[in-house]
């Protein structure tokens, strides 16, 4: 499998707005590392950005992990790309 990380945006106001979503994208994200998909994900120490580490088959698989995501859906992530990474160590 490759490794691909995931960087994104967070919305102003991500603590108040993030709140009637935030069971289901844990719960989501708890699925993804138990089914081995997310190897680490989580917030800048400022709120601003989010940063994840996810090993799959394709990019594809991220995109959709990420657009399916209620963080996403419903605008608490603004942003986001995606990179193949080599983890050299």
């Amino acid at each position: 499998m490759t490794k691909y990380i995931m960087w994104g945006s967070y919305c102003e106001n991500v603590l108040e707005k993030r709140a009637p979503y935030r069971q289901e994208h844990l719960d989501g994200l708890k699925k993804q590392k138990e089914d081995g998909i997310l190897v680490t994900i989580g917030p800048t120490k400022d709120g601003t950005q989010v940063f994840g580490i996810y090993e799959a088959a394709d990019e594809a698989t991220v995109r959709k992990l990420v657009e399916n995501d209620p963080y996403w859906k419903n605008g608490i992530w603004t942003e986001y790309f995606v990179k193949e990474w080599v983890q050299a160590f």
